[in-house]
């Protein structure tokens, strides 16, 4: 009888002990990738964005400018600080023959102890002869350098052909471009090639992408402007597709890090845009993107242009107003990046963890605000921080995807609701931030602006305002910025 009842008292402990492991929360670290903000735009009627962030400290910046005349460029030891960096004009168009027009869409690259600029031109004499060229220099400095025109991309097929870009893969130089192949039809399609010299390809290219979806043929067939980032295994390389208004958009394709990139059957093609106009926050036309990190090297930053109206008169082409822009590129849970939609103007948003339960964010799910992990629409599950709605010294946490709507309590739950104009509402979606009540050198807690002691915690996955006192209160209090 003694031993069957410490058998039970054993049985009852264990079970005790794997209860309480599975429903307490382990701590988390601070997150591998803190938030970074920006205030967009960066660059008024910059198109065609590319961005460098090279081993001297520096972002070097280049873009198309509305008179499709020059190459301009900036540099700043910040991200945001190249929206006020001065600009230097480093190469002209020429007087007449090639390289007379239609300057687009300049890339500057660090190669091999040089600069490189990939630019597309026209010639003055037929403006749509449109091919891909290189400059290069040995200047520390690109900005005052003196450049050597290395001359035309040599492509087996003399066609419309721009938006040149290069990149490194297993020790191999590519370069990828967008042109125009009668045997395949009207438009663009894109290519790659390896390189022997950064102005030189060799071998015959292959076509990886061609205009098929709807998506893709809205005013004119476009496959254009490759951009290249690899993460988790994969070589993911996302291009510009339809016309140069509303409706253009990011396309991506993927590959295996150790496929045979030359094979077109390695790439694999979203079947609907990754990126594209967003009605709500007033952001029409998002594309012609590249990829660059934060200044601590743990985010990754997508750059891109778009315009904040949609309606445009005459041709795209000639409206001056495509904007250079920037916001946080994500990763879902299975390793492929989530672009989100094109955010509104002004301070960019942030995602916030949960300090105990780090996979999961704060999300609104028909309005409710709740805890949850795989938010893959990540909209849901960004907030701008804003300067509180009852004024300086207390912050509001607005919606991404519902601009002017904001995280208000409404007995002591959190939903996401429209403001109202009312002294009510700015009071419940205002509050103080604190430094993290678990976490105060890295982690963030908000308490309620009219209940004092009352702060944002989660319970059973959904969020509330409620009084903190226990260890565990604390921690259920506390997110991370990401």
């Amino acid at each position: 009888m003694r031993h069957l009842v410490r058998r039970v008292i054993v049985a009852a402990a264990v079970a005790f002990a794997v209860l309480t492991t599975v429903t307490t929360p382990a701590q988390a670290a601070a997150p591998a990738s803190p938030a970074v903000t920006f205030t967009n735009p960066i660059a008024e009627q910059r198109a065609d964005p590319h961005i460098f962030k090279h081993t001297d400290g520096y972002y070097y910046f280049t873009a198309t400018v509305p008179a499709y005349d020059k190459i301009v460029m900036r540099r700043s030891t910040t991200l945001q600080g190249l929206a006020t960096a001065t600009e230097t004009t480093i190469w002209t168009k020429h007087a007449s023959g090639d390289m007379g027009a239609h300057i687009w869409a300049p890339e500057i690259h660090f190669i091999d102890g040089k600069w490189y600029v990939y630019f597309a031109a026209g010639a003055s004499n037929d403006i749509w002869k449109i091919r891909p060229y290189v400059l290069e220099t040995s200047a520390a400095n690109p900005l005052t350098g003196t450049w050597t025109e290395k001359g035309r991309i040599s492509l087996p097929l003399d066609t419309f052909s721009l938006d040149a870009t290069t990149f490194t893969h297993n020790g191999t130089r590519y370069l990828s471009w967008a042109q125009n192949d009668p045997a395949v039809g009207s438009g663009t399609n894109l290519y790659l090639a390896k390189m022997s010299n950064p102005w030189t390809i060799s071998g015959s290219p292959v076509m990886i992408s061609k205009p098929e979806y709807s998506w893709e043929t809205v005013g004119f067939r476009v496959n254009e402007g490759p951009a290249v980032i690899q993460k988790n295994g994969k070589v993911f390389m996302t291009y510009s597709a339809s016309a140069t208004d509303a409706n253009y958009c990011l396309g991506l394709l993927t590959a295996s890090a150790t496929a045979d990139l030359m094979n077109p059957a390695s790439w694999a093609k979203t079947s609907t845009p990754v990126f594209k106009s967003n009605a709500a926050t007033s952001q029409y036309g998002p594309g012609h993107n590249t990829f660059t990190v934060s200044e601590d090297g743990k985010s990754d930053i997508l750059v891109y242009h778009d315009r904040n109206y949609k309606d445009i008169s005459g041709d795209p082409l000639n409206d001056p107003n495509r904007r250079t822009r920037y916001q946080k590129l994500y990763w879902n849970a299975d390793g492929t990046p989530n672009f989100g939609i094109p955010v509104a103007d002004g301070v960019t948003p942030v995602r916030l963890s949960s300090y105990n339960y780090p996979d999961k964010f704060i999300r609104h799910w028909e309005y409710r605000a709740k805890l949850e992990a795989n938010v893959t629409n990540l909209a849901d599950s960004q907030f701008r921080v804003v300067t509180g709605l009852t004024g300086s010294g207390t912050v509001s946490l607005e919606s991404a995807n519902f601009p002017g709507y904001y995280l208000r309590h409404k007995n002591n739950e959190l939903w996401v609701e429209k403001d109202d104009g009312t002294a009510l509402f700015d009071a419940d979606a205002s509050f103080h931030q604190r430094a993290g009540l678990a976490d105060t050198a890295a982690g963030v807690s908000y308490e309620s602006y009219n209940f004092p002691g009352r702060y944002i915690r989660h319970y059973n996955n959904l969020l509330y305002t409620q009084p903190v006192s226990t260890t565990l209160d604390r921690q259920d209090a506390t997110f991370y910025k990401e």
